[in-house]
């Protein structure tokens, strides 16, 4: 069964969350206190998993502010706090059809609730035909036209039983099929049904602590706790059990320890536990690849502390093949440990028999942002093949970018009173994502931003640029001499905007490490110059690679725009802000403004500031949009087209002699 749907109503702070679709993993953002873990107990309350039970109870859990009108609100004493949507899979079909025949199902969507005072999921809707079901069960009971002849008025299991209970004498196959309806739970075709759904429904389990592994074990000890099963009940011991369940992973028993008999079987099982281990581990924990898992097994030494100074030891270590050093499992980084423990953990599950559904709050905030992505990549290569996942973040290296519509917004809504009092309409979960407070989505802004800065630099040759403006206005003239199959520039750049100049240097340090290869093509105005002598100075950037639009338009200042003639930007804005009669731009008006500069694009900007408000003031993206949007304006056989081309060619020559081969 796939959850598909929730709508969470009448539970802490969530009086209704509206109902949300619920993708294979689904991850829930939100400030704190907006009510993302009251979200994620509310599905645990609908079917909890025996090892992380969890009940309603009305005086904890039914919105506080509700709770002395709980009567009011629900006569009949029965408080929704979820209900969701499932889509069954074709073997849940197939086990309904087996017992009641084929096409008895009218679709594959069931609805379940939990309620409060009502220790059992509710099934609210069970797209069955009764009818059809009950004309199976008198084919299976083989009943003659006679026998069925009184049965047949009957629509639903109820009206069946009642016939059958009143007919003066029942026949053999009468009986057997007023039997087989006994049976059933509540003695209804839906009851079996609900019966047979029920077999194959998810549990839940809820985790917001996450244990750690014991670093060292007493294997007596362990052993007899796990044969008395306090090992598996008592809070005390989660660590050791998760050392017992560690070594199980490893693929070796505990019994296999303690039962070798010679050094080299004990070497052995040993060594192939280790490497077993190391392998799994280091498959997601891409942090530091020179260490090794390594467990070590003797006698306990009469001076180490109880229990540790008898019977058999056994250690997990790791060992840094790099320094050649081994240290205490306990010895390592809190986030070592954890993502260690989680990994131990939650292997355990694949092989749970049960359909498992995961609700995990927080994972991983000890983590560095790549060991989230580690944590991440688990999810889906171990986990999400097997299970749903739902799970809260703050983190925006726990969202992924690539699945931003499978995460879910939580917000605590705040309205105003008459009185102009604040006042909380409850949690909302929204599946409009990029449509809320910046606050609220800043892990998705986060993600997204981070997965652009990488995925902007698909080569290994990146040009850098001010802002997005200048993309365009250098892609549109690249198309155009590419057309005219003179030189442009070279498919191997990526061209990327960094916001200034004083983001340049930064913005390369950051991603210096990334084997890069990059080129500045950066504006120049009087506050800028000492900057760009700056950057040339750090050698951040290979020897020439500061290239300004100075250079090329011949001047002592200018922008990307000054790359074109006069002539041909004139043309450009009146065609991009339609400016026609006394508002057309000539290059008279656009030479004469007032202040004078030396840039066209501040001579555009002081002539625009004149012109009524009914023009919009002038935007440095949109005449480069339109640009990109109409390239033919360049396909103009004129003096200032060509002036231009000239310009960008000599601009593309230089940026391609930078460009090193793709490997």
């Amino acid at each position: 069964m796939q959850l598909t749907t929730v709508r969470v109503t009448n539970f802490r702070s969530v009086e209704d969350s509206g109902k949300f679709k619920t993708p294979h993993t689904t991850c829930f953002v939100g400030k704190n206190e907006a009510g993302k873990t009251a979200v994620l107990l509310a599905l645990a309350s609908l079917n909890p998993h025996s090892t992380t039970p969890f009940t309603l109870d009305r005086e904890r859990d039914y919105p506080r502010r509700f709770l002395n009108h709980y009567d009011s609100r629900h006569p009949d004493g029965h408080a929704t706090a979820v209900r969701t949507e499932w889509t069954l899979e074709p073997s849940e079909i197939a086990a309904i059809e087996a017992r009641f025949g084929s096409g008895v199902l009218l679709g594959n969507t069931v609805t379940l609730s939990r309620k409060y005072e009502i220790d059992a999921p509710t099934w609210d809707r069970i797209p069955l035909d009764v009818r059809k079901a009950i004309g199976h069960m008198f084919s299976e009971a083989k009943l003659s036209a006679p026998e069925r002849a009184p049965l047949k008025r009957a629509s639903t299991s109820e009206e069946l039983r009642e016939i059958l209970v009143s007919l003066p004498q029942l026949t053999p196959k009468q009986t057997t099929l007023l039997d087989r309806l006994q049976s059933f739970p509540h003695h209804t075709v839906s009851g079996k049904v609900q019966a047979i759904l029920t077999d194959h429904l998810p549990q839940f389990m809820y985790f917001t602590t996450y244990d750690r592994m014991a670093g060292a074990v007493q294997l007596e000890q362990l052993r007899d706790r796990l044969r008395d099963r306090t090992l598996l009940t008592n809070p005390d011991f989660t660590g050791d059990r998760l050392f017992h369940e560690f070594i199980e992973y490893a693929g070796v028993s505990l019994e296999d320890i303690l039962q070798a008999e010679t050094y080299e079987t004990f070497a052995a099982k040993l060594q192939g536990a280790s490497g077993t281990i190391t392998d799994q581990i280091l498959d997601y924990w891409t942090q530091n690849p020179h260490i090794e898992v390594r467990i070590a097994v003797d006698s306990g030494k009469p001076q180490d502390p109880h229990p540790f100074n008898t019977g058999t030891i056994a250690r997990a270590r790791i060992h840094n093949t790099l320094h050649r050093v081994d240290v205490p499992f306990s010895e390592r980084s809190a986030g070592f440990i954890w993502f260690f423990s989680f990994l131990i953990k939650f292997a355990q599950v694949e092989d749970e028999r049960v359909p498992i559904i995961l609700l995990l709050d927080e994972p991983g905030l000890t983590l560095h942002g790549r060991a989230q992505a580690d944590l991440l990549r688990f999810f889906q290569e171990r986990l999400s093949p097997n299970h749903q996942i739902f799970y809260t973040t703050h983190s925006p290296f726990m969202v992924e970018p690539n699945h931003l519509t499978s995460a879910r917004i939580v917000e605590d809504l705040v309205t105003e009173s008459r009185a102009r009092r604040p006042m909380s309409t409850g949690t909302r979960v929204r599946e409009d994502v990029l449509n809320v407070d910046h606050d609220t989505i800043f892990p998705l802004q986060g993600a997204l931003g981070y997965e652009i800065t990488q995925t902007l630099f698909v080569g290994r040759n990146t040009l850098l640029v001010e802002g997005p403006s200048d993309i365009l206005y250098l892609k549109a003239l690249s198309a155009e001499l590419r057309r005219r199959n003179r030189h442009s520039l070279h498919p191997d750049w990526a061209i990327c905007p960094t916001g200034g100049i004083g983001k340049v240097m930064p913005f390369v340090g950051l991603f210096r490490g990334n084997d890069l290869n990059v080129v500045a093509f950066v504006d120049v105005a009087k506050g800028s110059k000492k900057k760009i002598e700056e950057l040339r100075a750090s050698e951040i950037l290979k020897s020439g690679a500061v290239l300004t639009a100075a250079e090329y338009a011949d001047k002592s200042e200018a922008d990307t725009e000054d790359l074109f003639a006069p002539q041909l930007l004139v043309e450009l804005l009146n065609r991009a802000y339609n400016l026609t009669g006394d508002h057309v731009l000539t290059v008279g008006r656009l030479e004469d403004s007032d202040p004078p500069a030396a840039r066209l694009i501040k001579k555009a900007e002081a002539y625009f500031r004149l012109l009524p408000d009914t023009v919009p003031m002038l935007d440095h993206y949109l005449p480069a949009q339109w640009l990109f949007e109409n390239q033919g304006i360049l396909r103009a056989d004129d003096t200032a087209v060509d002036e231009t081309l000239a310009r960008a060619e000599k601009l593309f020559t230089d940026v391609n002699g930078f460009r090193l081969p793709s490997l």
